[in-house]
C-alpha cells in the first residue's frame, strides 16, 4: 500500500495533444451548395452515417459524415466472428472536454469547407442521431451564427439546457423527430421538447414517427422535405430574420 508521503507526492497533469477526426464528403456538381453534417449515434461509424444521409438530403447537398472520437470494440455478430469497432462522441469522464471537442471538429469543418468553396456558409444544416443529438444542440445555440438549421432524431436535450448561460437564441430553424416506440426517448419523455428549445429558437418543429431507437423512410421523408424547403439563398437585401424565421 501506498504511503500518505506518497499519495501527497502524486500529480494529476494533461498534455495537449492533436486528435485526428475523420470524416466522408458527397460532393454534387454545382458548389457552392448548401451543407448538411451528419453525425452518427453512440457504437456507429461515418460510412454508417453517410448512407443515412444520402437517403434524407437534396440531391443538391453537399454531406459530410463524422466520425466520433471514442472508438470502443463491438462484440462481433456472429460467434466467432470478427470483432467490430463502434464509435461515439462523449464519455462519463470528463465531458466537458469531449464537448469542446465535438464544437471544435464542427468549426473547423465548416470554415475549411465554406473557405474552400465547397460549401455555402449561410446555408449550413446539422443532423445528430441519439447520442449527438443533445451535443448538436448544444453547438447549436453556444454558436447561433452559424447554421441555418438543425435537426435531431430519437435523441435528448442538453441536461443543462433549463439552467446553462452558455446557450443563446438562435434564427436557426429546429426539427425535431421522435419514434413513438423509442424505448430510450419515448413520446412521454420528449413531449415538452418544442416548448423546450422555442426557450431560444423562433421555429421548432416537432414530429413523432411510427419507429422505435432507428431512423424510418417516413423520418427520411420528412427531414428531406423540411431540407428543401429551407435550402434556397435568400433574396439580396432580406434580413437574416426573414431569411431563417
Amino acid at each position: 500500500m501506498m504511503g500518505t508521503d506518497q499519495i501527497n507526492s502524486l500529480q494529476e497533469r494533461s498534455l495537449d495533444a492533436t486528435v485526428k477526426i475523420y470524416y466522408d464528403l458527397h460532393l454534387p456538381e454545382a458548389r457552392p451548395a448548401p451543407l448538411l453534417i451528419a453525425l452518427h449515434g453512440y457504437g456507429a461509424n461515418k460510412g454508417q452515417m453517410m448512407r443515412e444521409a444520402m437517403q434524407l438530403a437534396p440531391k443538391s447537398f453537399v454531406i459530410a459524415s463524422l466520425q466520433g472520437f471514442h472508438q470502443h470494440i463491438r462484440e462481433p455478430k456472429e460467434e466467432g466472428g470478427p470483432l467490430r469497432f463502434g464509435f461515439g462522441w462523449v464519455t462519463n469522464f470528463r465531458p466537458d472536454e469531449s464537448v469542446n471537442l465535438h464544437h471544435k471538429a464542427l468549426l473547423q469543418l465548416i470554415n475549411q469547407l465554406s473557405q474552400e468553396k465547397v460549401a455555402d456558409p449561410k446555408r449550413i444544416f446539422l443532423l445528430g442521431f441519439s447520442q449527438s443529438c443533445a451535443l448538436n444542440y448544444r453547438f447549436a445555440f453556444t454558436h447561433p451564427a452559424y447554421l441555418k438549421g438543425v435537426i435531431g432524431i430519437c435523441g435528448g436535450l442538453p441536461g443543462d439546457w433549463g439552467t446553462s448561460e452558455l446557450y443563446q437564441p438562435t434564427k436557426a430553424a429546429v426539427l425535431h423527430l421522435a419514434g413513438a416506440n423509442d424505448e430510450f426517448y419515448p413520446p412521454s419523455r420528449v413531449e415538452g421538447y418544442a416548448e423546450r428549445l422555442g426557450m431560444r429558437a423562433k421555429s421548432v418543429e416537432l414530429h413523432v414517427h411510427d419507429a422505435g431507437h432507428e431512423i424510418v423512410p417516413s423520418m427520411r421523408e420528412d427531414v428531406r422535405a423540411w431540407l428543401e424547403s429551407r435550402q434556397e439563398r435568400a433574396p439580396a437585401g432580406k434580413s437574416k430574420s426573414q431569411i431563417w424565421g
